[in-house]
């Protein structure tokens, strides 16, 4: 055992960005050696892991890794497997033409070196059950033949191969053959282990995402559903391997698979009351490929019908079990570690604040960032009356009659609140929303809701727990529908009073934003955050500290808001959107952005046209006033053409002759002169 501690053994994983071979990886480099209990404790683990991974994961780092070697040649690979303690190669799942071909070529390459080992080596294929599985769904009568029978390890082996894995079956009979030669160096292993399940899910993935998703009214089984499908969760897989090479088993072929017997109907049906929608759907194999669901050959797993019985891990193996028990009877652990791995978690927000703040428009906003629920208690209350006067006048009398009382206490509440509903069924309402798989999956934003200390304490709370250290009660609240983030909206009062004064009549009075109701809802509004103990102090002592956001008159958009906002909450923790929403929304993106192109173009042609008409203007009142010069210069030669006739008539001549007459005497005033000759003249 201390060796093992001191020299831990080398170990090769072939493919490690594979479903299986990372969870193995990962379970190797982390775990105590299986046959000593004390080794949990354990500084290092006793294994070392190398691997070799594709070239796009090249950049990801793997702390689980001790060496990680990117697209090898084979002389490069083989002197990584020489340098190794033990060799796995993984093909159970969906393996390539290339991947069985590497693996051909590694055995064979190192059973021809094994006189040049300087210690004794081991050589493990992974495979799957497939090699030996028939494919019988095609054939309902072989299925009913099949029910119900139980195959041993032993009848197992004797099966023959599956049509579609001869390759698989062809390899495993060579790595076994190699390993029964008289080469005492090289031990050889065979694991044909069930189909995989597990850290996120691989070939069961779509079962678990339609029912996250919540998008279905049911899941969809392909085929009958009638299929028994011999399962192992990834980290047992792993265990097998941690024992076959600490322990060293004298059976070569090995039957990795757990004690279920469930069938694919009893599969999809257990994830679907756990994550989904509780009911599932049978439809024809073929809707998987038109749906983009699986491929062929994914659904060539889904096709298998065997009920096996696993006997050496259980009689020879220390296995430290994950799901003994399979998946159904595992299925509520299974979904927290799918939500984990995938980092499936829900966005829980509270978002308070004054009215007329915004709260609706953030959290329409925050909802659409997150893709998670907008829950409102008006519109709760809404959607539960109109649920349940569906249920009331269905056909289940149990189910109506239960609808009908709620309803009747519903109606009364109303009546006798005016027209409010009393807290206790609201909180019942409430929680039910919060409880509910679309929330627990997805997250929400709680808009305005809680008010008070006692409400928030009657809605999360559980009850008291004692610390048997101290003997002091400390409460306990519902981890699952407390909101983890608080989001409190700040504005000024004169702010918010400004915002209500500008809104059109119409919809200040649907907001409840006229001038009395505005200023009692704010009033009451301060008033409770001044209480002695507010909604605020409630989550302070959960440790869930409010973060406070102010709302300004330069953001009418909310984007600073968002973006503060965004920056304390964190990335959206979900799939994303599907190809065809990301599909509408590029549509709706480029929509826009044409909008904006055409909008600021039509701005531009705008200013061109109103540059244009001012020049046009300008140039206009230039000719213009060109125009008037010219006509008055005219007005002024018509208006001066009679004066010059008049004067030639009357005036030149006797100013003519007064002019000569002057000249000649030569006056000393000549002007003078002028007038008192004109004067003789008119005399």
């Amino acid at each position: 055992m201390g060796d093992q501690q001191t020299h831990p053994k080398r170990v090769f994983i072939s493919d490690v960005d594979g479903f299986s071979s990372r969870s193995i990886a990962e379970f190797l480099s982390a775990c105590a050696p299986a046959e000593s209990p004390e080794a949990e404790q354990a500084p290092a683990s006793p294994f070392q892991v190398v691997a070799t991974a594709s070239p796009s994961s090249a950049d990801e780092r793997r702390s689980f890794l001790l060496e990680q070697h990117t697209s090898p040649t084979r002389d490069e690979l083989l002197q990584r497997l020489l340098e190794c303690d033990v060799v796995v190669y993984n093909i159970a799942e969906s393996a390539t033409q290339q991947q069985l071909e590497e693996a051909t070529w590694a055995i064979t390459a190192l059973h021809a070196e094994v006189e040049k080992f300087k210690s004794r080596k081991m050589f493990i294929l992974v495979s799957t059950v497939m090699s030996r599985a028939v494919a019988t769904l095609q054939n309902p009568v072989r299925l009913e033949e099949e029910d119900g029978v139980l195959v041993t390890e032993e009848q197992f082996r004797r099966r023959r191969p599956h049509p579609s894995f001869k390759l698989h079956d062809q390899l495993e009979k060579l790595v076994l053959k190699l390993g029964r030669s008289k080469k005492p160096k090289l031990t050889c292993y065979v694991v044909a282990c069930g189909l995989q399940y597990g850290r996120g899910e691989n070939l069961f993935h779509y079962f678990f995402k339609v029912s996250w998703l919540m998008q279905c009214p049911d899941v969809p089984i392909f085929g009958l559903g009638r299929n028994y499908i011999p399962t192992i969760h990834v980290y047992d897989l792993a265990g097998v391997i941690q024992n076959i090479i600490e322990l060293r088993p004298a059976s070569k072929y090995i039957l990795a698979v757990d004690d279920s017997k469930n069938t694919l109907g009893d599969i999809v049906q257990a994830i679907s009351d756990k994550l989904g929608p509780g009911t599932t759907v049978t439809i024809p194999e073929e809707e998987a490929i038109a749906m983009s669901a699986f491929q062929p050959h994914e659904l060539e797993y889904l096709r298998i019908n065997l009920r096996l019985d696993a006997f050496v891990i259980k009689d020879s193996f220390n296995l430290h079990w994950t799901c003994e028990a399979g998946m159904v009877e595992n299925m509520e652990k299974l979904v927290e570690e799918y939500k984990v791995t995938r980092q499936l978690l829900p966005v829980r927000i509270c978002l308070v604040g004054p009215p007329a703040a915004g709260k609706s428009t953030v959290a329409k906003k925050l909802c659409s960032h997150y893709q998670i629920h907008h829950v409102t208690i008006t519109q709760l209350i809404e959607e539960t009356v109109t649920r349940l006067r569906a249920t009331a006048s269905g056909g289940d009398p149990a189910a109506a009659a239960a609808a009908q009382t709620r309803l009747e206490n519903m109606t009364k509440s109303l009546e006798l609140n005016a027209g409010r509903l009393a807290d206790h069924l609201v909180f019942d309402i409430l929680q039910e929303r919060l409880n509910s798989k679309p929330c627990r999956n997805h997250g929400f934003v709680l808009e305005g809701y809680p008010k008070t200390y006692e409400q928030a304490k009657l809605i999360f709370l559980d009850e008291e727990t004692e610390d048997q250290d101290s003997k002091v009660k400390t409460p306990e609240y519902n981890k699952n529908i407390t909101p983890e983030h608080v989001i409190v909206l700040e504005a000024s009062d004169d702010f918010l009073t400004k915002r209500v004064q500008g809104l059109p009549e119409s919809v200040a009075e649907e907001m409840r934003f006229t001038q009395a109701e505005f200023g009692a809802r704010l009033t009451r509004y301060r008033r409770r955050a001044a209480a002695e103990e507010t909604l605020l102090d409630f989550f302070d002592e959960l440790e869930i500290h409010p973060e406070h956001v102010e709302v300004t008159t330069g953001d009418p958009e909310y984007a600073d808001v968002m973006k503060e906002i965004t920056a304390m909450v964190g990335m959206p923790r979900n799939y994303g959107r599907s190809p065809q929403e990301q599909e509408a929304e590029d549509r709706k993106s480029e929509e826009e952005r044409k909008q904006k192109v055409a909008a600021a173009a039509a701005e531009r042609r705008r200013g061109n046209e109103a540059a244009l008409a001012e020049m046009a203007a300008q140039y206009e009142e230039w000719a213009n006033l060109s125009e008037v010069k010219t006509q008055e210069r005219a007005l002024q030669e018509a208006r001066a053409l009679p004066l010059r006739n008049y004067l030639m008539k009357y005036v030149m001549p006797s100013l003519t002759e007064a002019m000569l007459e002057c000249s000649q005497v030569r006056p000393e005033d000549p002007v003078e002169f002028l007038a008192e000759y004109l004067l003789r003249k008119q005399d």
